[in-house]
């Protein structure tokens, strides 16, 4: 008697653990193949040198990787990243913000501006890499049509590799501003107004009632959009191949152009996926980073 009911108990504890693991399951079975098992298999390939025709696959163990840290193009496309993330995330943030703050007095038209501001996320990176490559003619574009007329110099836009990256960036960040506004403005009429009633009480000045109440009561959505504007600026692709091809020089050349160019110009998939794995494991431990600092930084309600 007293077996047989420790039988079933030990079977509905059973059956209790494995319920997660079922409702779980779907989820689980469509980020194994189409996300774990690509993974695995780049890693895979980042241990081999493969022409993408042959049959066969050389295994060369740290080869690529050891070439890949000898190589002084990585170093150049390393710092390029790292200095398109740092150009396009702050600016979308701040900027997104300071529009948010402004939409949110609720200004006469300001529901037209918002669709405006926003309009540009959701056209597709290429064709607005198409237009902005018109305005950046040297000759006949609106960019430094604009400059002559305030009287300075053309610049050549994505001819100069001094300004090659200033040029994408400016697209990038046109292009995803009107997205972080969207997101700080839904944050910000969520801040409880108790609170800032509160702050007027004590007599504090609009300054200080958004640095001590509002802004940490937004850190969560600031969190948000820099991860995931960092994972993006890491992932930037489109704009950089329509407008530049990475060139010239290599001053617009990040981590993911030198992957599509080592894998589908050169056919050199095993030196693609060792810089494809050094990407993948950038994006992780930026991320990861990010969230320990935000342990500290980000307050929630």
């Amino acid at each position: 008697m007293e077996w047989g009911i420790r039988t079933k108990m030990t079977r509905s504890k059973f059956i209790g653990g494995l319920k997660p693991v079922l409702f779980t399951l779907p989820a689980m079975v469509p980020f194994a193949v189409f996300w774990l098992a690509p993974l695995l298999y780049v890693l895979y390939l980042s241990f081999t040198e493969w022409d993408f025709m042959s049959p066969e696959k050389t295994f060369v163990g740290l080869q690529n990787y050891t070439d890949l840290l000898s190589n002084p193009a990585f170093y150049k496309a390393l710092k390029v990243t790292a200095l398109f993330c740092i150009g396009s995330v702050l600016p979308v943030i701040l900027l997104g913000l300071g529009l948010a703050l402004l939409m949110n007095r609720k200004l006469k038209g300001s529901a037209l501006y918002q669709v405006l501001l926003f309009s540009p996320w959701v056209t597709p990176t290429v064709a607005v890499s198409i237009v902005w490559s018109w305005i950046y003619q040297p000759e006949a574009g609106l960019a430094n049509a604009v400059l002559n007329f305030f009287g300075l110099e053309s610049i050549g836009w994505l001819q100069d590799p001094k300004w090659a990256l200033t040029g994408v960036l400016l697209v990038t960040i046109w292009k995803s501003v009107g997205w972080a506004m969207i997101f700080y403005l839904v944050a910000l009429r969520n801040v409880p107004s108790d609170l800032l009633e509160a702050g007027d009480l004590d007599g504090a000045s609009p300054l200080q009632k958004f640095l001590r109440i509002t802004l940490p009561l937004i850190s969560p959505t600031t969190l948000f959009l820099f991860v995931v504007q960092l994972i993006s600026a890491l992932q930037a692709y489109d704009q950089i191949n329509v407008l530049t091809q990475g060139g010239p020089s290599g001053s617009t050349r990040t981590l993911l152009y030198l992957y599509y160019q080592s894998a589908f110009e050169s056919f050199q998939i095993g030196e693609a996926s060792s810089v494809a794995v050094v990407l993948i494991f950038l994006c992780m431990l930026l991320s990861v980073f990010s969230f320990s600092i935000s342990k500290r930084t980000t307050h929630y309600q």
